[in-house]
């Protein structure tokens, strides 16, 4: 069996810049660090915070007052801002720059008082974080959307302006559908600048598409509450290619290798490179012998961390 390897896949610069924040503000501040939400959705990265002291939160007003917390790279809402300025939080931003993008579309669009579509999954912190940045005095709002469906129901007036922004993290094709149905039931549609789903997404997606057509399986090293890795598995599933989301190697099984000579491997944006590699010395065990890695995009954005946060040597 070979083992084809996506390029590029695992950690975003968004990413590494939310883990880089809590790591430098535990090791200036100590112990404990609270984190809203978890800081990237990866349990690996999550489990390895909390020994080192991090706890992670979802009440504000569980965090004891002039603690430090720092907001995950999903983004907050307006309301989580007040909490925490009610409780006199020292507060690290490690939203990923990505997401404010979106965020400050939406505080413009509700400024001029123009109903927005927002496309995303429901529940989905981001999202909670998105919606909760619209404030508008008058009769407009933001509505989520998931699906084309949705978007037949919206009962907005067809000949005003109507705006929509996306989740960062969806899957470029499905959300390509929703916004040409918008399209075509509204007739004074505002579009964001620059598509609100982010490089890494859209860059990991491509690569999966890449090795459907090599492949016979796909495994996507992601955690089952991961945005961006659930659209890479749905994607080879899709092209026909049964695929598998791990979240360690622990979670393979040998049963799905047979009669399998191409093995896909990638990673979600929030999945260490560690993980991958500790699925291919497994996948070694059941019998791999070669790795191959693809071609792809060389993704050098970085993200700047906290100028309070940069440590002199």
């Amino acid at each position: 069996m070979n083992i084809i390897l996506a390029n590029p896949r695992g950690f975003c610069a968004g990413v590494d810049r939310a883990i880089e924040i809590t790591n430098k503000a535990l090791d200036i501040f100590g112990a404990p660090i609270y984190v809203k939400h978890e800081i990237v959705h990866n349990n690996y990265v999550v489990d390895e915070l909390k020994e080192k002291g991090v706890i992670f939160i979802e009440d504000i007003n569980k965090v004891p007052e002039h603690s430090i917390l720092i907001y995950s790279a999903h983004g907050v809402s307006n309301n989580v801002i007040k909490q925490s300025e009610n409780r006199k939080l020292q507060i690290f931003n490690a939203t990923c720059p990505l997401v404010t993008k979106v965020h400050m579309e939406v505080v413009r669009l509700s400024k001029k008082n123009i109903n927005t579509i927002l496309i995303g999954h429901k529940g989905h912190p981001e999202v909670e974080g998105t919606i909760g940045r619209y404030v508008s005095d008058s009769n407009s709002k933001i509505v989520l959307v998931e699906n084309e469906i949705d978007v037949d129901n919206l009962d907005f007036d067809k000949e005003k302006k109507i705006a929509y922004v996306t989740q960062t993290t969806l899957s470029i094709d499905d959300t390509e559908n929703v916004i040409n149905k918008i399209k075509k039931k509204f007739n004074n549609v505002i579009e964001p600048a620059k598509g609100d789903i982010c490089y890494a997404t859209t860059n990991r997606q491509n690569a999966v598409k890449d090795l459907t057509k090599k492949c016979d399986i796909i495994f996507v090293v992601g955690s089952s509450n991961s945005s961006n890795s659930n659209r890479l598995k749905e994607i080879s599933t899709r092209a026909g290619v049964p695929a598998y989301l791990l979240d360690s190697a622990d979670d393979l099984d040998v049963k799905w290798l047979t009669n399998k000579k191409n093995i896909g491997l990638t990673a979600g944006a929030s999945a260490p490179e560690v993980l991958v590699q500790s699925i291919i010395s497994k996948l070694k065990v059941f019998g791999a012998i070669k790795v191959i890695s693809t071609p792809g995009i060389v993704e050098d954005i970085t993200f700047k961390i906290p100028k309070e946060l940069v440590t002199k040597n």
